[in-house]
C-alpha cells in the first residue's frame, strides 16, 4: 500500500502513521532501528527497494529524505509506503524542494523511532565528513558507498580517512567480506609461514581492492602493491608469497567461482560470487558498533599500500600476479575431473545388499560367526 500526502507537514504524516497501523495492522512492532537514507530523486526509487530488501533482516523504520529542487517555494511532500511495498518495514518517503531541502534534519526528527537507533546511509553522493552533516550527527553508524561517488577510489578514499569519526563505514568493505574470509582461512593451514610480499589485482573503478590491500598491509605487516586492470572492474585476484611458494586466489570472468592454488595441495574452486548492495547493506545494520577493522584498513593500512606501475597484465606476465587464463583452465579441469568421478563412482559402486532380506540376514550372520570362531582357535593356539 502507497500513501501520497502532497504538500504536507511531519505532524499530518505521524498521524497518518498511526491511523495506518491501526487500521491494517499490518507494520511490524519489533523495528529495531530507524535507517535515514538521504539520496537525489533520480536515484531514489533503487535506494528504497535496497533498504526494503535489507529491512527482511533488520524490520526497521525507513525515511528516505528526497532532495529535491532547492530553488521555489518551500514545500514537503509525504508518502507512506507499508505492506508489500515496504518489505519488512515501513517506509517513509520525504520529498524536500526549496529552501527546506537544507533543513533534513529538522523534517526527520519528529519521525524518528523513540529509544531506538539511527543509521545514516548515502546510497551515492556522500558528504565530505559524514560525521558532520547535519542528518550524520544524528547517527550512531554512517554508511557511504566510495564506488558511487565521483573521483577515483583512492581519492575517495583518502576523503574519507582523513574525516573518519567512530561508526563510520562503507559498502566497498562490506563487498570484500568473503575474499577477506577465504584468505584468512588459506593462511590458518599449515605451514603456518610469515607472508612475505602481497599483490592485489583490481579494476581502476574498484574501491573494493584498496580497502582488500590496505586491510591485508594491517593484518600481514608486509609489502603489499595494487595493480590494476584497465578492462576489468571489482578484485581479480590476490597473491600471497611465502617461503613454500605462493597462495592465489583468482575470479575468473564469470564472477561467481574462485580458484584456490596453495602449495602441496590440490587446486579448488571455491564459490565467491559478487555481493548485492541489499546483502551488504543488511551486513551493515547486523552491526551497531564501530568497525575498527575497517577503520584500520582505511586510515592505517591504505597508506602502507604500494600503487604499482604495472597494469594486471604487466603484472602477470613479470610473474607478479597469477594469471586469470591459468586459473580459468584449472578450474575447467577441476569441473571435468569432478564429472568424470562423479559418473565413475556411479557406475562402480557395487549395488547394496537389501538387508531386509531374511536369507540375506541369515547369511551375513552364518560367516561372521565362523569368523569369530576361526580367530577364537587361531588365537589358543
Amino acid at each position: 500500500m502507497i500513501v501520497d500526502l502532497p504538500a504536507t507537514s511531519t505532524a499530518a504524516i505521524s498521524k497518518k502513521l498511526v491511523r495506518l497501523r491501526s487500521d491494517t495492522g499490518s507494520m511490524a512492532l519489533s523495528r529495531v532501528l530507524t535507517l535515514l537514507v538521504v539520496v537525489d530523486e533520480d536515484e531514489a526509487e533503487e535506494a528504497i527497494a535496497t533498504a526494503n530488501d535489507a529491512s527482511r533482516q533488520h524490520p526497521c523504520r525507513i525515511i528516505v529524505v528526497v532532495l529535491g529542487n532547492k530553488r521555489g517555494t518551500a514545500r514537503l511532500d509525504g508518502q507512506i509506503r507499508i505492506g508489500g511495498d515496504a518489505g519488512a518495514s515501513e517506509v517513509v518517503v520525504l520529498r524536500l524542494y526549496g529552501t527546506l531541502a537544507a533543513h533534513g534534519r529538522a523534517v526527520v526528527t519528529p519521525l524518528l523511532l523513540a529509544d531506538s537507533p539511527i543509521v545514516a546511509w548515502w546510497p551515492t553522493v556522500a558528504p565530505k565528513d559524514p560525521s558532520k552533516d547535519p542528518i550524520g550527527i544524528m547517527a550512531q553508524r554512517r554508511i557511504t558507498d566510495a564506488a558511487r561517488c565521483s573521483g577515483t577510489p583512492r581519492q575517495v578514499l583518502r576523503r574519507f580517512a582523513a574525516a573518519y569519526a567512530s561508526g563510520d563505514s562503507d559498502l566497498a568493505w562490506s563487498r570484500i567480506t568473503l575474499w577477506r574470509g577465504l584468505l584468512a582461512a588459506a593462511l590458518d593451514q599449515p605451514p603456518y609461514e610469515q607472508v612475505t610480499a602481497v599483490t592485489v589485482v583490481a579494476g581502476a573503478d574498484s574501491p573494493s581492492g584498496e580497502l582488500l590491500a590496505g586491510w591485508l598491509a594491517v593484518r600481514l605487516k608486509c609489502p603489499v602493491s595494487l595493480a590494476r586492470s584497465r578492462n576489468r572492474s571489482g578484485i581479480i585476484s590476490v597473491r600471497l608469497e611465502r617461503a613454500s611458494g605462493t597462495v592465489d586466489l583468482v575470479r575468473p570472468l564469470d564472477g561467481n567461482t574462485a580458484t584456490l592454488s596453495q602449495p602441496a595441495q590440490p587446486d579448488r574452486t571455491i564459490a565467491l560470487p559478487h555481493r548485492g548492495d541489499a546483502e551488504c547493506l543488511a551486513d551493515e545494520l547486523r552491526r551497531l558498533d564501530p568497525d575498527e577493522v575497517y577503520a584500520d584498513a582505511l586510515t592505517k593500512g591504505l597508506p602502507k599500500v604500494t600503487l604499482s606501475r604495472q597494469t594486471a597484465s604487466e603484472a602477470v606476465k613479470a610473474g607478479r600476479a597469477p594469471s586469470v587464463a591459468e586459473a580459468e583452465r584449472k578450474a575447467e579441469r577441476i569441473r571435468r575431473a569432478a564429472r568424470a568421478g562423479g559418473s565413475s563412482t556411479m557406475v562402480d559402486r557395487p549395488m547394496p545388499e537389501k538387508v531386509d532380506d531374511p536369507a540375506t540376514v541369515k547369511a551375513a550372520a552364518s560367516k561372521k560367526l565362523v569368523k569369530v570362531k576361526k580367530e577364537r582357535e587361531d588365537g589358543s593356539s
